[in-house]
């Protein structure tokens, strides 16, 4: 079967280490820090988003950083699944699969949703937490803003291994199929709310920490079936125009619901939002087809593996930051001041990223970051 034009396939990014080590894919190491540094901005300037008045050049400002990087846990699942569902060891050695990830991520588990319920929560908040109160935001996966991708990790790292095998023995043209279904049955689903709303009845998509992986699937999947693509020529320029112009739109639709009251009934801004997936996968495919044939020097590739390395340690501990930030800067917590916020961001991400890659050198912390 023949590649459509514009289209090839590549196994890697060409890396210049001379050591004929296999080459690793630096493209999805800056997926992965781009990626982080967008959660970081979500969270900061998401503070502005949701307040009103939702007007002006701030708002918008802050709106566009905002919805503008909504693809960015999207594109994190699916760098997951281009790296784990092409893993040899976890298709033929899921048991030693299993015990090496669960020796980071059950401790990450149990390490981080103390430290925002004790630390955060009650130490820094002084929040009154009743047993029931702690129950129902560990069963809900709400004990923090960003805690719930720990669970998600944890059962997309359960079913890894099925799906590599399911996906290995049926070669690329599964791949894709498989990962059209589940992310289309994950986007009507999340569709259905609003379709149904506009009839008057109300429907939510409700999940816990037993279920909160099921969604993410799709991308995972999705990752793994894109890996290998890459865009040149006209494809490429075509589709990063496509994935602009959606990314615009969703801005804008944001910003402005109610005035296509047809439209506001299939598009979302969520994670599982039909154009949102859309901008996710241009965003992948177009950032490994920049990456294609980049001789990455080695200083640079080692500077890039240590910041990927540590985005998800970024990740788990940013809030903590930035909660100190919001409840001892004024300008900060009554977000106002767009300078203050940018000033916050930036403390915010370089703190982080000290504090993971430090952690990531201790080898008791290395298994919480």
């Amino acid at each position: 079967m023949s590649k459509p034009a514009g289209i090839e396939t590549s196994k890697s990014v060409a890396i210049a280490d001379g050591t004929g080590t296999p080459p690793r894919n630096y493209g999805l190491d800056i997926l992965r820090i781009v990626s982080i540094c967008g959660v970081v901005g979500i969270h900061v300037f998401g503070l502005r988003v949701g307040a009103n008045p939702k007007s002006g050049t701030t708002w918008w400002i802050v709106t566009t950083i905002d919805i503008a990087a909504i693809w960015v846990v999207p594109v994190f699942i699916m760098i997951s699944g281009a790296l784990l569902l092409g893993s040899r060891q976890v298709a033929e050695k899921p048991m030693e699969f299993y015990r090496k990830r669960a020796t980071r991520i059950i401790p990450a588990l149990i390490v981080w949703n103390l430290v925002y319920i004790v630390g955060v929560r009650i130490w820094m908040r002084h929040e009154t937490l009743p047993t029931g109160r702690v129950l129902q935001m560990l069963y809900d996966s709400s004990v923090f803003t960003q805690l719930y991708f720990l669970w998600i990790v944890l059962g997309l790292y359960a079913v890894a291994p099925i799906l590599s095998t399911f996906l290995r023995s049926g070669g690329q043209g599964r791949s894709w199929a498989t990962a059209g279904v589940l992310v289309g049955v994950t986007t009507l689903a999340y569709m259905m709310p609003g379709i149904l709303g506009h009839y008057g009845v109300s429907r939510s998509v409700s999940l816990n920490f037993l279920t909160m992986w099921i969604p993410y699937v799709g991308y995972f999947v999705a990752g793994y079936a894109l890996r290998n693509v890459r865009l040149k020529g006209l494809g490429l320029l075509s589709v990063t125009a496509l994935t602009c112009a959606l990314t615009a739109f969703t801005v804008w639709h944001y910003g402005n619901r109610n005035l296509l009251p047809l439209l506001d009934i299939f598009v979302n801004e969520s994670y599982f939002g039909l154009l949102v997936s859309l901008m996710s996968f241009g965003v992948f495919v177009i950032a490994l087809s920049l990456m294609e044939g980049v001789n990455v020097p080695r200083r640079t590739g080692v500077l890039l593996r240590a910041l990927s390395n540590a985005t998800f340690g970024v990740f788990l501990v940013h809030l903590v930051f930035f909660e100190a930030i919001r409840l001892n800067v004024p300008s900060v917590s009554t977000e106002n001041s767009l300078r203050e916020l940018t000033v916050a961001y930036f403390v915010t991400l370089a703190a982080s990223f000290a504090v993971a890659l430090a952690g990531l050198r201790v080898p008791l912390l290395r298994r919480i970051f």
